[in-house]
């Protein structure tokens, strides 16, 4: 790719940033959903995709450490999914607390702010976004694993929004709405699994996110647990619900409006 070719693309993704495109036939929004299904529910694949949830929790911390004013020093990723956040600042109050929960919600709630895009029909504006989080992360990333996780997610979402065509483009950005709405809930699930038998077997020694926040609020950890499925499960129902509207037509009034357009492939 010559310099005026690689203009030319640059001005293409800039006007797609500020554009809308053409919602992608039902059946592309449907196929990414049951494929995003099988990522998130097949356990061998669940251990390679969780790096991506893994990332979304750790950016969580991040992300709200900095905002309640906390300074970030660093965070680390491991090849067994699981994450470290360190923040530096009071060890209680309200910016603890908000840093604290902010983990488990997090790949939920920017599945539902992707779905949000979506649904505007904002395919590149959703892929690009998702560039520059993880650019954010990755400036705080202090192993090689998590440098390379990071770097590497980043470098695909940028491959198929630079080169992918515009049906590439849609499934990839759908794939990964519906792959972080469904991936919400089944860390909470083994959240509460893994306290559980820590619990059991030594209690003084869980130092889950649950526990982190029982000790700092005195709510038990049990009742974190269901707030974060709560989250989970909400951010699905009116996530999904944005997905679906406006490509296949299944009209949900409380998000859709009183009505919904219908595909072309229905009338047909």
């Amino acid at each position: 790719m010559d310099r005026a070719e690689l203009i030319d693309r640059g001005a293409s993704i800039a006007d797609r940033l500020t554009t809308t495109q053409a919602p992608p036939p039902w059946w592309l929004v449907v196929a990414t959903g049951v494929v995003a299904l099988v990522l998130v529910g097949y356990g061998p694949l669940w251990r390679i995709t969780r790096n991506v949830v893994t990332i979304a929790h750790e950016g969580g911390h991040a992300l709200f450490a900095l905002l309640t004013g906390r300074r970030l020093n660093s965070i680390t990723l491991h090849s067994d999914t699981s994450g470290l956040t360190v923040s530096s600042g009071k060890p209680y109050g309200l910016g603890m607390i908000l840093t604290a929960m902010a983990g488990y919600p997090a790949p939920a709630l920017l599945g539902l702010g992707f779905a949000a895009l979506l649904g505007a029909e904002r395919i590149t504006l959703m892929l690009w976004t998702s560039i520059a989080l993880l650019a954010a992360v990755l400036i705080k990333v202090r192993n090689i694993y998590g440098l390379f996780t990071v770097f590497a997610l980043g470098a695909i979402i940028f491959a198929v929004s630079w080169f992918g065509t515009d049906t590439v483009q849609a499934g990839f950005a759908f794939l990964g709405a519906w792959f972080l709405l469904l991936a919400g809930t089944r860390p909470v699930i083994e959240l509460q699994r893994g306290r559980s038998r820590r619990l059991r077997n030594t209690p003084q020694n869980v130092d889950s996110d649950a526990d982190q926040l029982a000790r700092l609020t005195r709510i038990p950890g049990i009742l974190w647990v269901l707030l974060f499925g709560a989250i989970a499960v909400t951010a699905l129902l009116v996530g999904g619900g944005l997905l679906l509207s406006d490509a296949t037509g299944v009209c949900i009034p409380v998000i859709s409006g009183e009505s919904c357009p219908v595909p072309d492939a229905f009338n047909g």
